[in-house]
């Protein structure tokens, strides 16, 4: 799509994406008129596994649980809209609007932990979809997730924009720094922008707060720069840096924006509908991140882009950091206090 266009749908209130076209999978095509309002609906689908793997050398974890598909923030670069098109539905609007909750996802997880020669490692949540999505307020699933990881000395590290995760500050706190972290993405200290990068995702400010709040509550807390988007928000990484610091933060990391599949035209039209003056700075800045194109898949520099521009910002983070007196690597959970609640124990 040409940045010429002009013709932009009315966005429905209070949502990120500005279209819902098909996913990848899909052999026809949508062309109906946007409402301008859609309600969310959640669907539930029950699982007998809830702990998901993987090999990526790009990660710092291998397990992870993710107690909801799709996302109600609405976060318009969110590399996880992709996986709407497994289930026939659209990254778009469907990402954000039509949501699948997992109800009996700790009993799954405690059945898991619980069998017979599970070896424990650090689980990661909040890697796909936000646990403290909007939704988690009346569903509790991610707190229901906690509890068992809590009941069995389990190492968790969440990932998180939501501030409800103050509502768990007591099951943290009782798990300790020992065995839980958490990550708080902050993107910009642009209220007005956050709004419309991430209608649904409490303002920047706000979650300063929280990050306040976990800190105080003795809560470890790493401050996300996530992602950082290239000829927009990257020159804020040393105000966020030293306002997360401020607030209580510990450590830091940071993650260039990524534009996988259908996340890169949905971007791009979210770009020209709301800073078309600047549209093309930023996707030519993204690009020289990505090697030329939008995205490049590739291990090693997906997660940190390469290049001139690259380079010069991940100084600049490390710079900080070191000023600012973040750490960029934490000590690692442990994973010798893991136990199954009302095991038998040996007499030797």
């Amino acid at each position: 799509m040409g940045l010429e266009r002009h013709d932009y749908p009315v966005v429905p209130r209070g949502r990120g994406a500005r279209s819902n076209a098909n996913g990848r999978y899909e052999r026809h095509t949508r062309d109906a008129p946007l409402p301008e309002r859609i309600a969310t609906e959640v669907r539930e689908e029950r699982v007998g596994r809830v702990i998901s793997t993987n090999k990526s050398p790009d990660l710092g974890f291998d397990r992870s649980i993710n107690p909801y598909r799709g996302c109600e923030h609405g976060c318009i670069y969110c590399y996880a809209r992709p996986t709407h098109a497994w289930l026939g539905l659209s990254p778009g609007l469907d990402f954000e609007t039509r949501l699948i909750a997992r109800p009996n996802a700790a009993a799954a997880l405690r059945r898991e932990l619980s069998a017979k020669g599970y070896v424990p490692k650090m689980l990661a949540i909040g890697t796909n979809t936000d646990p403290y999505q909007p939704i988690e307020r009346d569903r509790g699933i991610m707190r229901g997730l906690l509890e068992v990881l809590r009941d069995h000395a389990h190492p968790v590290g969440i990932t998180t924009k939501g501030t409800m995760v103050e509502r768990d500050i007591d099951i943290l706190t009782e798990m300790g720094p020992e065995l839980c972290r958490v990550g708080l993405s902050v993107t910009t200290l642009d209220d007005a922008l956050a709004r419309k990068l991430e209608p649904r995702v409490p303002v920047p400010s706000r979650r300063l707060r929280a990050i306040e709040r976990l800190a105080e509550a003795g809560v470890t807390v790493r401050v996300m720069v996530s992602p950082t988007i290239p000829g927009l928000t990257d020159h804020e990484v040393e105000a966020i840096l030293a306002a997360a610091r401020d607030a209580g933060a510990q450590a830091a990391s940071m993650i260039p924006l990524r534009l996988p599949l259908e996340v890169a035209p949905l971007f791009e039209e979210w770009l020209r509908a709301h800073l078309p003056d600047r549209a093309r700075k930023v996707l030519n800045r993204v690009r020289e991140f990505h090697g030329g194109k939008l995205y490049d898949a590739g291990f090693g520099h997906r997660m940190r882009g390469r290049g001139v521009h690259a380079d010069l910002l991940q100084r600049r983070f490390d710079r900080a950091c070191t000023s600012l007196g973040l750490a960029r690597r934490l000590p690692p959970l442990r994973t010798d206090l893991f136990a199954v609640p009302g095991a038998q124990m040996s007499l030797f």
